[in-house]
């Protein structure tokens, strides 16, 4: 190639540059060309209602469009999620939705939910570390001891739930399969509510997310007795992780962006890019933080991984202890 042919193609090969993503994947400039509706299948108010609207207001800085809040709860979150899924696949509808994407294709087998086939993965968004926690005043002062009380008086231990299906549920479900324990759900209206009950010592323990939990923990009321990740979480090193007392077990709880099938590559290449560039920001980190969250904006390979790992090991425990979603 000659000099002169060289300085021409530089402005070609910078322009096509510029239209790349990570891992080479063309960006639409274009999108998005209209706002777009990030639905919450949860209440306003909550954890995951503040990370996606801090989120919304980034992303309207970086894309020039809105990002408009659309809270649609109900049913475990498929109500949610199946108004994202009917979407068109214009870019203009997405849902922000937690671990509860991956049971609910055990929970509603014939909803047509399963995220691995109607979805399109966008970004893995944040861990949220969840925690085994009792009532203070109960004898239970560690994982051993509640192991013993539970293998000596089968049935007798109880643990709260938000729900029939809720992650706490399916947390305490998992916990009881891999353990080998006989424990009894107790379902309550909300998160709250199962709260308020264990610290009124109806039940027998929770699991909680760390941010819901530590006030009442450092008030005296409730006592934390391991996280549900495979391993001690930075924020909290001096809590040990439940594995280490029962191998295997592992309940994430996490968030998660997916829009409808058949998005544009170009597309998902652009939105998950620009959440990636969010990863770094002080604010971001602070309302992370302050929403016991770990930020990850780790893009769809990630929350692909995550749904392959995660949808058949919740459709085993679910059909293991006998879920049903009326």
């Amino acid at each position: 190639m000659t000099p002169r042919r060289a300085l021409l193609t530089l402005p070609l090969l910078a322009s096509r540059a510029r239209g790349q993503g990570a891992g080479g994947a063309a960006i639409d400039p274009h999108w998005p060309d209209k706002p777009v509706r990030l639905v919450i299948p949860f209440g306003a108010g909550g954890p995951i209602d503040g990370i996606g609207r801090l989120l919304a207001d980034l992303l309207r800085e970086r894309l020039g469009q809105p990002f408009l809040i659309d809270n649609r709860p109900g049913a475990g979150g498929s109500l949610g999620i199946r108004a994202v899924v009917q979407a068109p696949p214009d870019g203009s509808a997405f849902v922000l939705t937690s671990a509860s994407l991956a049971s609910i294709p055990a929970l509603y087998p014939s909803a047509g939910l399963d995220p691995r086939r109607a979805m399109t993965p966008i970004s893995l968004v944040a861990d949220v570390p969840t925690a085994l926690v009792v009532n203070a005043a109960s004898g239970l002062a560690d994982v051993p001891t509640l192991l013993r009380v539970a293998r000596q008086q089968p049935g007798t231990l109880t643990y709260g739930s938000g729900g029939v299906g809720s992650s706490n549920h399916l947390a305490g479900a998992l916990f009881a399969h891999v353990a080998g324990l006989d424990l009894t759900h107790v379902s309550y209206r909300g998160a709250a509510a199962a709260m308020t009950a264990l610290y009124a010592g109806e039940i027998d323990m929770v699991f909680a997310s760390t941010v819901e939990t530590l006030p009442h923990v450092q008030a005296g009321r409730a006592r934390l007795l391991g996280v549900t990740s495979a391993a001690r979480v930075a924020a909290l090193p001096e809590v040990p992780a439940v594995a280490e007392w029962v191998p295997g077990y592992v309940a994430l709880n996490w968030y998660a962006i997916a829009g409808p099938l058949g998005l544009p590559a170009e597309t998902v290449a652009r939105f998950s890019a620009t959440l990636a560039s969010l990863r770094g920001l002080d604010q971001v980190r602070q309302r992370f933080a302050a929403a016991g969250t770990e930020p990850l904006l780790a893009g769809p390979a990630a929350l692909r991984q995550r749904l392959d790992e995660e949808v058949p090991q919740w459709q085993r425990v679910i059909a293991a202890a006998g879920i049903k979603v009326e």
